[in-house]
């Protein structure tokens, strides 16, 4: 699939899956079905009589602790970074999203599968023009010794580092830029990964009930339990670039610019979102950026909270 920077893109035919949550060991069954302009990508819990409807946007983040979740209508829908990262990357806008259950499956616990699902479906090219960010002014989000710094560019560049005390993670650095084929190389395949000891006590007080060797790297006090081994030699912090364009992908636009991350997570991703959309003049919109970076829409913004009409009906 070559990404599309002019065009709003949603799937040629509807298709569907299934699978296990891997916090709440649920099973749920998903059917994506095409969606029209403007609607971007929102998420139905058809189990319920109600069938409410939750947009996949950052002001919809209601819990960060151990994946992204999003809520609305009294429900929630959880660990949907890996699916809006595969959206995001093959150029999806707009979509809808049927599920019967309160989290999306992990599959192998990577975004791969749902580039195979993403291609099974097919894209199709729709008559609206897609809107983009481009960041115009340097700033950072910190907590602790965690920070995400974000400076003006006319591609997506990520640099994310990670540090954790185990002789197979440690200090870990990648540096990825959103070019065609470049994800599905390098970042599709990372799985999500978790420490033995921290497993044992989430499944203990009911989480992490679908987390399995199948779907997640596990990591003992000195090795790798998982029988074939780590997919790349540095997979962890590639799964850290991965979860954070899906968080990123909860901005309604395609964001560009260069991000430089220490130590992150869904909580650091998303407090950036909200600070970036806060802040006037630090991210501006561009038709059909970057290609065409003068191409703005409009002057400097007060506010970013601006949004197509069909999102504001939500």
């Amino acid at each position: 699939m070559k990404y599309d920077l002019f065009n709003q893109h949603t799937i040629q035919a509807e298709v569907g899956f299934g699978g296990t949550g891997l916090h709440s060991g649920a099973q749920v069954n998903v059917v994506l079905r095409p969606a029209p302009p403007d609607h971007g990508i929102v998420f139905h819990r058809v189990d319920q009589p109600w069938a409410p409807r939750i947009p996949a946007r950052y002001d919809r983040v209601v819990d960060t602790s151990l994946a992204t979740v999003i809520g609305g209508g009294g429900v929630t829908v959880g660990t949907i970074e890996h699916f809006m990262a595969a959206a995001r990357v093959v150029g999806i806008d707009n979509l809808c999203v049927e599920i019967d259950g309160p989290e999306m499956p992990v599959l192998d616990g990577s975004a791969a599968p749902f580039l195979d699902i993403f291609k099974q479906a097919g894209l199709r090219a729709q008559g609206a023009v897609k809107t983009c960010l481009r960041i115009e002014h340097s700033f950072m989000v910190q907590h602790g010794d965690a920070f995400i710094k974000v400076r003006p560019a006319d591609a997506l560049h990520i640099h994310y580092t990670i540090e954790f005390p185990h002789p197979l993670v440690g200090r870990q650095s990648y540096k990825w830029t959103l070019e065609a084929g470049t994800f599905a190389r390098e970042l599709a395949g990372a799985r999500t990964f978790g420490f033995l000891k921290d497993v044992q006590y989430l499944q203990s007080k009911g989480l992490a009930l679908g987390g399995s060797l199948e779907n997640a790297v596990v990591f003992d006090e000195h090795g790798v339990l998982n029988g074939e081994g780590l997919r790349f030699g540095d997979e962890c912090v590639r799964h850290k670039v991965l979860d954070f364009i899906g968080d990123l992908a909860l901005c309604p636009f395609p964001v560009f610019g260069a991000f430089e991350v220490h130590k992150g997570g869904h909580a650091l991703h998303n407090r950036l979102l909200r600070e970036m959309f806060q802040r006037p003049g630090y991210a501006r919109f561009v038709t059909p950026a970057p290609l065409m970076p003068s191409a703005r829409v409009g002057g400097p913004l007060p506010s970013l909270y601006w949004e197509p009409l069909s999102l504001k009906r939500s």
